[in-house]
C-alpha cells in the first residue's frame, strides 16, 4: 500500500486501534457487562446519523460523536437513567423535529434515518431486556447491521453526504469488530 493510500485509510487504522484498546481493556468483563455496555452505546450510532442528517452539516460528525460519547459515558457514570433510553428518546425528538421543520436531505432520507433509528434502537433495547446469553445476539446483530448501514452511507449516492465519509468508514470497521467480539464472547 502506498503512502497516499495508507494516509487515506486513516479511519480504518483509527478504528482498529480504538477497537483493540477497548478489547484489551475489557478482557475481565463478564458477558452481562459486555452486552450491557455495547447495548447502551448502540443507540448512539443511529442518533448520530439522525442528528447530522437533520443539521445537514457532515463536517460536524466527529464533534457530535465526541459529544454523544461524553453523554453516554456520563449517563453510565451517574447510573440514574439508561443511556440507551436517553439516546432513543433523543433520536425520536430529532426525527419529530425533522418531520415538522423539514430536512436538508429530503423526507425520503429522513424516513430512512428513522427506520435505522427504530431498528437499531429496538435491537439495543431488546438486548438489554432479555437474558445476556440471548441479548448478545440482538446486540451483535445491531452492531453488524450498523456496519452495513455505515458502508451504505459510504458508497450509495443517495446516502453520501449525510455524515462525513471518514466517519462512515471508521464506524463500519468498529461496528463489524464489535459485532464479532460479541459473537465470539465465551
Amino acid at each position: 500500500m502506498s503512502a497516499p493510500s495508507a494516509i487515506r485509510r486513516w479511519p480504518t487504522a483509527l478504528a482498529l486501534t480504538v477497537w483493540a484498546a477497548q478489547a484489551a481493556a475489557s478482557t475481565s468483563d463478564t458477558l452481562d457487562d459486555s452486552v450491557t455496555g455495547f447495548a447502551e452505546i448502540l443507540p448512539l450510532l443511529p442518533l448520530l446519523y439522525v442528528v447530522i442528517n437533520q443539521t445537514g452539516t457532515p463536517r460536524s460528525t466527529w464533534p457530535v460523536l465526541g459529544g454523544g460519547l461524553a453523554l453516554v459515558f456520563g449517563l453510565q457514570a451517574l447510573d440514574l437513567v439508561s443511556p440507551a433510553g436517553v439516546m432513543v428518546g433523543l433520536a425520536l425528538a430529532v426525527l419529530l423535529w425533522g418531520m415538522v421543520r423539514g430536512t436538508p436531505h429530503g423526507r425520503e432520507n429522513l424516513a430512512l434515518q428513522a427506520a435505522g433509528a427504530v431498528v437499531f434502537g429496538a435491537l439495543a433495547v431488546t438486548g438489554l431486556l432479555v437474558d445476556p446469553d440471548l441479548g448478545r445476539w440482538f446486540v451483535a446483530a445491531g452492531w453488524f447491521c450498523h456496519g452495513i448501514w455505515d458502508f451504505a452511507h459510504l458508497t450509495l449516492a443517495r446516502l453520501k453526504g449525510v455524515v462525513a465519509p471518514t466517519f462512515a468508514e471508521w464506524c463500519a470497521v468498529v461496528d463489524m469488530l464489535v459485532g464479532m467480539e460479541l459473537v465470539f464472547l465465551t
